[in-house]
């Protein structure tokens, strides 16, 4: 198995756009696992949320993250921002290469995804109705950030930042983090 440099963070850190910065700056591919999953499922992941349920959408990330991490070319991998919310993928993550978390305030999040008209786990609350993108991401990131530090190797506050500044200081790091990961 190759050694991955992995992205991962809440909705609106930035990954997909840090990553493939980061991937053309290492002269690696950019795999974005959300993407992977549209492609594989033939849905999108509003879709996938809406006729499968978050737990059939779960399953179809796993399933993906997986295959991705098995991956025999190493890549800089932007993973889903639920993958971490099981625990057998925060192991394959953690083992697959350094795990930098895109760390940013759920203010932050708020701003950058606007609406979240894209974003199933901003649109609805379980019961149907929708308490806005700030309050659901300022919940959902209290729930997440612990896991998130779980299988990060590197934390990047990405706050104040441009996607290119951030890509700088995830290349500078995973050098450092590649070489601590193989001992």
């Amino acid at each position: 198995m190759a050694e991955h440099v992995l992205l991962v963070g809440m909705m609106g850190a930035g990954k997909s756009t840090v990553a493939r910065l980061v991937a053309s700056r290492l002269g690696r591919p950019h795999i974005d696992t959300d993407a992977e999953v549209e492609r594989e499922a033939g849905s999108t992941v509003s879709e996938l949320f809406s006729t499968r349920g978050e737990a059939g959408f779960r399953a179809e990330e796993s399933r993906v993250v997986t295959g991705v991490l098995a991956g025999a070319v190493p890549a800089v991998i932007s993973v889903g921002g639920g993958a971490i919310l099981d625990p057998a993928q925060r192991r394959a993550l953690r083992a697959a290469g350094p795990v930098v978390w895109l760390r940013a305030r759920p203010d932050t999040l708020a701003r950058r995804v606007g609406r979240g008209r894209d974003r199933p786990l901003l649109v609805t609350a379980g019961d149907g109705t929708s308490p806005g993108p700030a309050v659901a991401l300022a919940r959902i990131d209290g729930e997440r950030r612990g896991l998130y530090e779980e299988v990060a190797s590197v934390v990047i506050d990405v706050d104040d930042l441009t996607p290119s500044a951030v890509a700088d200081r995830v290349v500078r790091a995973v050098g450092l983090a590649s070489r601590e990961h193989s001992r």
